[in-house]
C-alpha cells in the first residue's frame, strides 16, 4: 500500500512562494509516477505536474508553466512542487498523487495524499 504525506502549504501573500512536499512510502509499480493535483473550493481538482520516477520530461498543465517546477528525490521517496508568483486564484487544496504511467487526469490516479491547503491573499 502506498502512502502520501504532504507538507508545506500555509498563507502566502500574492506574488511570494512556497515549496510543497510529498512524502512516499511503500513504492509499488502503481506509483511509478508521480505528480500534483489542486481543488479550489467549488471547483473540480485539476491537474498541475506530473513525472515518472524512471526520468524523461515533466508534463505541466498550461496554467501553472513557467511558475510550478515539479522536482523529486528519489532516494527520500519525495517529491516537491516549487510554486512562484503566487495568485489569489492559486488558493486550493495541492493533493499529491500517484500512478502507473504519468496521468493528467484524476482518472488515472492510484493514490491520493489527504491534501495541504494552500491560501494566496490579495
Amino acid at each position: 500500500q502506498v502512502q502520501l504525506v504532504e507538507a508545506g502549504g500555509g498563507l502566502v501573500q500574492a506574488g511570494g512562494s512556497l515549496r510543497l512536499s510529498c512524502a512516499g512510502s511503500g513504492r509499488t509499480s502503481s506509483s511509478r509516477a508521480v505528480g500534483w493535483f489542486r481543488q479550489a473550493p467549488g471547483k473540480e481538482r485539476e491537474f498541475l505536474a506530473a513525472a515518472s520516477w524512471s526520468g524523461g520530461s515533466t508534463t505541466y498543465a498550461d496554467s501553472v508553466k513557467g511558475r510550478f517546477t515539479l522536482s523529486g528525490d528519489s532516494a527520500k521517496s519525495t517529491v516537491y512542487l516549487q510554486l512562484n508568483g503566487l495568485k489569489p486564484e492559486d488558493t486550493a487544496v495541492y493533493y499529491c498523487a500517484a500512478s502507473p504511467t504519468v496521468v493528467t487526469s484524476t482518472r488515472g490516479v492510484i493514490y491520493w495524499g489527504k491534501g495541504t491547503l494552500v491560501t494566496v491573499s490579495s
